[in-house]
């Protein structure tokens, strides 16, 4: 499983010129399954994902296609976690962790 840390690197008119593009693969990724959660940073520097669990490899070809890396409006940090404890609420987190 990953978070990952998108950070601006451009004035936000730009981003917000691209955020449409970028909306429109963050709804592929929910119904291909690979997220389970994202938003924007607050302040609005960039934004987090949370993956479902998938391997490296496939995470940076997932990142590469989103319309904010092609057209290099942000930076990716990513953070590989492995959750050993979530809230009750988080019944799909808990039953993948209980798969892996």
């Amino acid at each position: 499983m990953f978070v990952v840390v998108l950070t601006y690197t451009v004035p936000l008119e730009e981003i917000d010129r691209a955020l449409p593009a970028h909306q429109e693969w963050l709804t592929k990724q929910y119904e291909d399954g690979h997220f389970l959660a994202s938003g924007a940073q607050k302040p609005r520097t960039g934004g987090v994902l949370i993956t479902r669990p998938m391997d490296r490899a496939q995470l940076d070809a997932i990142l590469a296609t989103d319309p904010f890396a092609i057209a290099q409006l942000a930076t990716y940090e990513v953070i590989q976690f492995q959750p050993t404890r979530t809230a009750p609420e988080l019944t799909l987190v808990n039953e993948l962790l209980d798969n892996n």
